[in-house]
């Protein structure tokens, strides 16, 4: 039985990794055991956008899904990058921190971004990748996360008026007439403080089109499997078909009736199609 949200905070882990000379708090769900899968969420979500996913994968493996630095309840404070780049600097930390050694990664969105320059730049320690709706080339930020980036936004905007934004996008862009409303509590939760809305504000500043151009796809060796909704607005499926060119081993699935938050809005497949990629044989 899929845990609430309050469940999952409660089942998190806490650690601290060093990034660009900062001591950041990571908060991570660690279940499981066996050869290590980590899960890794986008903007403006945080790692129970996976809670319909785990469990079946868990029961064979351990799978690590962190809140990214600036996100969920990991550290929120005001004097870090929160980038795909550091975001990348963080996994490789938390990595070596709790010893993971070679890993599966499965990204949504930034956290695919992640993963993409993760199992470049570590091509021996990924073994499968699993990308969904994931930033790539020069497919982001878009205007909505540009916008939500300008410092005055901090400044002009209360925790009601993040509130309220954010529930209107995952409203307007969630597949279903009437979305999971403890879903979309749950993504909203953590912005929900004055902290909270400086940390959104800086990650979505922090959205780097130079941190996927710099990093080539046809590098990725890792067998990859491509999980992506066809409905996307924001990172349309052309990304998807360019990518599955430029990977070697890699398989574009595409899933019908599907916007940006896949892992929400199709999360039967999704769980299906990644615990058979993950615990299928090599």
């Amino acid at each position: 039985m899929t845990k609430t949200y309050d469940e999952w905070t409660a089942a998190q882990h806490s650690t601290t990794v060093e990034v660009d000379g900062h001591d950041l708090e990571v908060a991570y769900l660690d279940e499981g055991e066996g050869d290590p899968v980590v899960f890794l969420h986008g903007i403006p979500t945080n790692s129970y956008l996976f809670a319909k996913t785990v469990d079946p994968i868990a029961e064979e493996r351990r799978v690590i899904a962190p809140d990214m630095v600036g996100y969920g309840n990991s550290q929120m404070t005001d004097n870090f990058d929160r980038s795909v780049r550091a975001q990348e600097v963080m996994i490789r930390e938390l990595v070596e921190e709790l010893g993971l050694g070679r890993i599966d990664f499965v990204g949504h969105d930034l956290g695919g971004g992640v993963g993409l320059r993760y199992a470049v730049h570590h091509p021996d320690e990924v073994g499968k990748l699993v990308l969904s709706n994931s930033v790539a080339y020069d497919s982001w930020p878009i205007k909505t996360i540009t916008d939500l980036g300008l410092p005055e936004s901090a400044r002009d905007n209360s925790p009601a008026d993040i509130q309220e934004m954010l529930g209107g996008l995952f409203q307007n862009t969630l597949y279903a007439d009437v979305p999971d409303e403890a879903f979309v509590e749950a993504m909203k939760a953590p912005w929900n403080s004055e902290e909270g809305v400086t940390s959104l504000v800086r990650a979505a500043v922090s959205t780097n089109t130079s941190h996927t151009t710099e990093v080539d796809p046809r590098e990725v060796t890792a067998d990859t499997l491509l999980l992506w909704g066809l409905e996307d607005e924001f990172q349309p499926v052309q990304w998807a078909e360019r990518l599955e060119e430029d990977i070697d081993s890699c398989e574009l699935v595409g899933l019908e009736e599907s916007n940006h938050w896949v892992p929400e809005d199709r999360h039967a497949a999704f769980r299906d199609h990644c615990t058979e990629f993950l615990l299928g044989g090599d």
